[in-house]
């Protein structure tokens, strides 16, 4: 009976694993959206997946899992978010040179993630998970933990800002 339930943790933890292999770069892209700096994007799907792989072999397929540590990752990084040693800490500038340029999609590409970076955290989240995660309003007030007229009113405001943005404007060339 022992080796049973053996193999069948062992065969959860490899399927855990794999799940970490496929998804962990989607994952860790949807963190680094949020906070905008490489390392503290790794340290919360760290802790997000701390969190969650116990309860792995309970989900019936890995959208499920997926949906359940998307939900960990954005409450996770509120509560971080909200701690005041979190607020202290400033991401790393981001500076033109970072990213490649081949061509005119990542440019735009970067300007974006130029721009979302200027955003205050709460607003850079709930533009996240309404435009980035197709969630709507009332999906984005449950997982942040916040009103939904604070939602509406945080994605009125980060959306007027990415208008006003100097990263976003529109530049013609002179003829």
């Amino acid at each position: 009976m022992e080796a049973a339930v053996a193999g069948i943790a062992e065969d959860s933890a490899a399927a855990f694993d794999r799940y970490v292999d496929e998804r962990g770069g989607e994952l860790w892209w949807a963190a680094w959206l949020l906070t905008g700096d490489e390392q503290h994007a790794e340290d919360l799907v760290q802790t997000a997946l701390s969190k969650t792989w116990t309860r792995y072999s309970t989900f019936d397929n890995d959208r499920h899992f997926e949906a359940y540590v998307r939900t960990t990752i954005y409450r996770t990084y509120v509560s971080w978010w909200r701690r005041l040693n979190w607020r202290k800490e400033v991401p790393a500038e981001i500076h033109p040179d970072a990213f490649t340029v081949d061509d005119d999609g990542h440019a735009q590409r970067a300007d974006l993630l130029r721009a979302l970076a200027k955003l205050p955290r709460l607003q850079r989240a709930v533009l996240m998970l309404r435009y980035f995660e197709d969630r709507t309003t009332r999906q984005v007030s449950e997982e942040l933990g916040i009103p939904m007229g604070t939602v509406a009113s945080h994605a009125r405001r980060g959306l007027a800002a990415l208008r006003t943005s100097a990263h976003l404007a529109d530049e013609e060339e002179p003829e």
